[in-house]
């Protein structure tokens, strides 16, 4: 036999073993001592140069997903109305801690969006400068470990129709909201991010994304109510999925602009994800 011959031989057998060690049930490791820190950026008022509206409801996102996220064993930080320096300084610092013992990271951002960026109190920074911060070469203890950006705000001008599937059984299906619908201003566009990211939107791009003065936005409502179902026992993109759902069957029956009425919305996540993410509980839950 040729030396090349040997060479090529040995070649396939790695490629042979490389595929038979693949697992597509593999899942990331989630038995650090910590599950990680959690950061809220809740944002109901802003600088009058902005001419934004004030987010009414943002605080019931906040403690529900603040109640739900501690269920998980996740640290929570919470923090309202900062100015974009403030806000920068706090993703900073979080970037450049170690997560060495820690399972993800998580970031949420309620607020008002415009193009790429999120809005703090006094101006936009654009949401590729934060995700930035936590790639391989910027924080190395989360290199392989899930770091999840959920982001409520809206992504367009455009209000989504509602259409009736051809296997529909119950077309009012959604409608229980009775109070005045909002919608949080502007566009925010899907960014890439890199490996073992997951980023969430509360609405496709281009559209509106509704907001209950009382009881706080439909993907926040929705999200919190999955992770108490869920969070602890379905694979995360898998309770998204149904998040996504929720949101679906919901539609406005009140709101001050009548173009709103009868309008829908659809949340999505874009996934970098390379392993399966479940939040088993933790042994200190």
């Amino acid at each position: 036999m040729a030396l090349g011959d040997g060479k090529q031989n040995m070649m396939e057998t790695e490629a042979s073993y490389r595929r038979d060690t693949f697992d597509p049930e593999e899942e990331y490791k989630m038995d650090h001592r910590r599950r990680g820190i959690a950061l809220i950026f809740n944002h109901n008022e802003f600088s009058e140069e902005l001419k934004l509206e004030k987010r009414r409801g943002t605080n019931a996102d906040k403690e529900g997903l603040t109640r739900r996220l501690k269920g998980l064993g996740f640290e929570v930080k919470c923090f309202d109305n900062l100015k974009a320096e403030e806000l920068l300084l706090k993703i900073h610092e979080a970037s450049t801690c170690s997560h060495a013992d820690a399972d993800c990271f998580m970031c949420v951002f309620l607020s008002h969006g415009k193009d790429n960026d999120i809005y703090a109190s006094d101006a936009k920074i654009e949401i590729q400068t934060l995700t930035a911060l936590f790639k391989g070469d910027k924080c190395p203890t989360l290199v392989g470990k899930p770091k999840i950006f959920i982001i409520q705000a809206c992504r367009g001008v455009e209000y989504d129709e509602p259409v009736l599937p051809l296997d529909a059984v119950d077309s009012e299906t959604g409608g229980q909201d009775s109070n005045m619908m909002e919608v949080d201003a502007a566009s925010v566009y899907t960014l890439p991010a890199g490996a073992d990211f997951l980023m969430c939107y509360s609405v496709a791009e281009g559209y509106f994304s509704f907001r209950d003065p009382n009881n706080g936005s439909w993907y926040i409502q929705d999200l919190c109510e999955m992770l108490g179902k869920y969070g602890s026992s379905l694979e995360f993109t898998e309770l998204l999925t149904l998040v996504n759902r929720k949101v679906s069957q919901r539609r406005v029956n009140i709101s001050r602009n009548r173009n709103a009425i009868g309008k829908k919305q659809i949340p999505c996540f874009a996934s970098m994800l390379t392993k399966k993410l479940h939040f088993y509980p933790k042994a200190s839950n």
